[in-house]
């Protein structure tokens, strides 16, 4: 049984541009629930997070500006003003774009290297008011503590000059904490360090996710690892924009693992989610850890062993960011309109998610757990 730990360490990878789907604000909150309305930059705001966050920001009645080359999605937000540059300052026109520039928050979900974040947020301090750092639950340096919360050890790494996530992205946690600390050096007392951990729903163009949703809807059996009471930890990238919105909105500081739901979500309910909302009949079949170490061949997604040094890795406490705020849609409209979304896709992209498990290799696993039967 194989599990690719850079499936482990990567979470807002996805480069997809979101398609709104209909749903009601987790937080509840309509425009006029916006104490005053704000100037906001996002670095980045065309990949997975930054949809979902301008058209929450742009719901409330917010100003926003965009900061970024121009190549992901440039089609998007045409109305709003787009200041082109690089994270990098040492390429082409670097920061420069944002020389002078004044706003009430800033929303960094882009830094992956320290460099870069030291250099926009020391540009932005003097004239900003409140910065906001998108990290992920991939800077601790264990996964196999239960229950961990913000004061939790994180990953280092031998060399923190190095700007490269390694083989199986072994640095993008530690090289995450390294932002971080940059982050709240270059702005203290006016940072926000936000740590989510899957980030799922309409415009999750990493398989992750989707995969499963898929899988039911295609109809027939097929492979499940683990047990239905093992625990999953995920988040709607539009549960987590409305609250990073909200976190601006009310000056929140300090550090809050994003993972949710509020309470325990078994992988059984996940699973049995993705089978109501299937548009063919379709039965899971479920591989026990004793099973899966039978079959080396098998590769998952999302899913990690609720056993050794991953036996945490989907039970982070959130208690922190649910006491300031941060609340939960269902899984079962997460996976309805994750499923809703992949169906506009291409035919050729609802293929790439399904190709996470090839045909003949799930057969071969099927075979082998009836054989074992």
């Amino acid at each position: 049984m194989h599990t690719d730990r850079r499936e482990f360490l990567r979470y807002a990878s996805a480069t997809g541009a979101l398609l709104a789907l209909p749903g009601a604000s987790a937080l509840g909150q309509t425009k006029t629930d916006a104490p005053r309305k704000l100037n906001l930059l996002v670095l980045g705001g065309t990949g997975l997070i930054g949809p979902a966050l301008v058209e929450y920001a742009k719901s409330r009645g917010h100003t926003v500006t965009l900061f970024n080359r121009g190549k992901t999605n440039p089609q998007l937000f045409p109305e709003l003003e787009k200041l082109r540059g690089d994270r990098d300052p040492s390429k082409g026109e670097g920061l420069k774009a944002l020389e002078g520039r004044k706003f009430d928050a800033v929303f960094d979900d882009t830094g992956y290297y320290p460099r870069h974040v030291k250099a926009s947020a020391e540009l932005l301090a003097p004239n900003v008011g409140h910065y906001v750092f998108i990290s992920s639950i991939s800077v601790y340096a264990r996964n196999d503590i239960e229950g961990m919360d913000e004061t939790a050890e994180v990953g280092t790494m031998p060399d923190p000059t190095l700007e490269e996530m390694g083989k199986g992205y072994e640095y993008y946690g530690p090289l995450k904490a390294l932002c971080e600390q940059a982050a709240e050096a270059a702005m203290p007392g006016k940072c926000c360090v936000i740590r989510p951990g899957y980030i799922v729903g309409p415009g999750d163009t990493s398989r992750r996710f989707a995969y499963w949703p898929m899988r039911a809807d295609k109809g027939g059996e097929f492979v499940v690892p683990g047990a239905p009471t093992d625990p999953l930890q995920v988040i709607d990238v539009r549960d987590l924009s409305e609250w990073m919105v909200h976190v601006a909105e009310n000056k929140l500081t300090g550090r809050f693992n994003a993972c949710g739901p509020e309470k325990k979500l078994e992988w059984g309910k996940v699973i049995e989610a993705c089978v109501k909302n299937g548009s063919k009949p379709s039965t899971p079949r479920w591989a026990s850890l004793e099973q899966l170490e039978k079959l080396p061949q098998a590769r998952f997604q999302i899913w990690a062993p609720y056993a050794g040094e991953t036996k945490g890795f989907h039970m982070v406490s959130n208690a922190a960011a649910v006491k300031n705020g941060l609340h939960f849609r269902s899984i079962d409209e997460i996976v309805k309109d994750t499923l809703a979304w992949c169906k506009t896709l291409k035919p050729e992209q609802q293929a790439a998610i399904l190709a996470s498990m090839p045909e003949e290799l799930e057969k071969q696993l099927l075979e082998g757990l009836a054989k074992k039967d």
